[in-house]
């Protein structure tokens, strides 16, 4: 183990951090293979290098002992595609739900739920292609994970926040609708946000505006939003430490650069301030593959507290 600040990569140590988080989503067509080491940051001690992280908590209760065998265990969870009229949008909301195997046979049970949202340029559809759905089934077929729905709305536009109401729609519109059709646990400790890219994007920028909504937001290879970089901060110094979400970012050490400065950039925010996080400088770049050759650690480390 290293003190002071750890240095995960030789890409690290050749990105300056000058960008403050002003970029803008660009995709890149190329691909490279492999996996670096990963760190946990806690407020309580030194940056640790990590290997591995352990992810599930062995108190947890994550089947009911008759369905452990059962039939709807391996028949999976299902994807619907909904709609619902928003104010916000003017328009009509899309977005599709996974619901876990056995949900309907677990009619007294109440479930935690993850909000992904998708990157620049694709829809609603993107964490399902990435296998979002098989890896969840798989985890809690075999019991690693509790069961729990997932929820992956359609951004139709590219805009800052501010030009965009796709973010109020989310919380105001979505959130409540959800909670009232679907068996959730309607509580901060059993919803989490996460995205990619510019998806990435908006769980960093909900998950800091509203933590009395989220326990824990992920960004995977997020860029913070252009007009959000002037108020991170103060984002992030009005949270009280008893809402303070999980937080975990990863990045490909060759993702683009005015993205890596900026992910790079808010992970030393966290640090100034001694926030816990999880940080993964990983081989790869922005594309599909990336994303979908991390999902399964994504899912264990969403229902690590479930």
């Amino acid at each position: 183990m290293k003190s002071g600040k750890q240095i995960v990569s030789y890409a690290l140590i050749s990105v300056l951090i000058w960008a403050c988080g002003r970029v803008t989503q660009i995709e890149t067509p190329t691909k490279t293979p492999g996996v670096l080491s990963t760190k946990q940051i806690t407020a309580s001690a030194e940056p640790t290098e990590l290997l591995s992280v352990q992810l599930t908590k062995e108190d947890t209760p994550l089947l009911e002992p008759d369905l452990a065998k059962s039939d709807c265990l391996a028949q999976g969870g299902e994807i619907e595609q909904l709609t619902i009229e928003s104010e916000f949008l003017g328009e009509e909301l899309r977005f599709r739900v996974y619901t876990p195997p056995c949900y309907a046979e677990q009619a007294q049970r109440r479930f935690p739920v993850l909000y992904l949202f998708h990157g620049q340029s694709y829809n609603d559809d993107q964490w399902d292609r990435l296998g979002a759905d098989e890896a969840a089934n798989k985890l809690i077929a075999s019991g690693e994970i509790a069961p729990f729905l997932i929820v992956m709305p359609y951004d139709r536009v590219s805009r800052q926040p501010s030009k965009a109401p796709f973010g109020g729609a989310v919380v105001e519109e979505l959130l409540p609708w959800v909670d009232a059709n679907y068996r959730t646990l309607a509580e901060r400790e059993g919803r989490a946000i996460g995205g990619l890219s510019r998806g990435a994007s908006w769980a960093l920028h909900l998950g800091m505006t509203h933590p009395e909504l989220f326990g824990a937001m992920g960004g995977h290879s997020p860029p913070v939003f252009v007009e959000d970089s002037d108020k991170v901060r103060g984002w992030l110094d009005g949270i009280p430490e008893e809402l303070m979400p999980r937080i975990w970012l990863d990045i490909g050490e060759l993702d683009q650069r005015r993205i890596l400065d900026s992910v790079i950039w808010f992970e030393g925010l966290l640090d100034e301030r001694d926030i816990p996080h999880e940080w993964s400088l990983f081989n790869g770049t922005h594309v599909e593959e990336y994303w979908s050759s991390h999902v399964e650690l994504y899912l264990r480390w969403y229902a690590a507290d479930w």
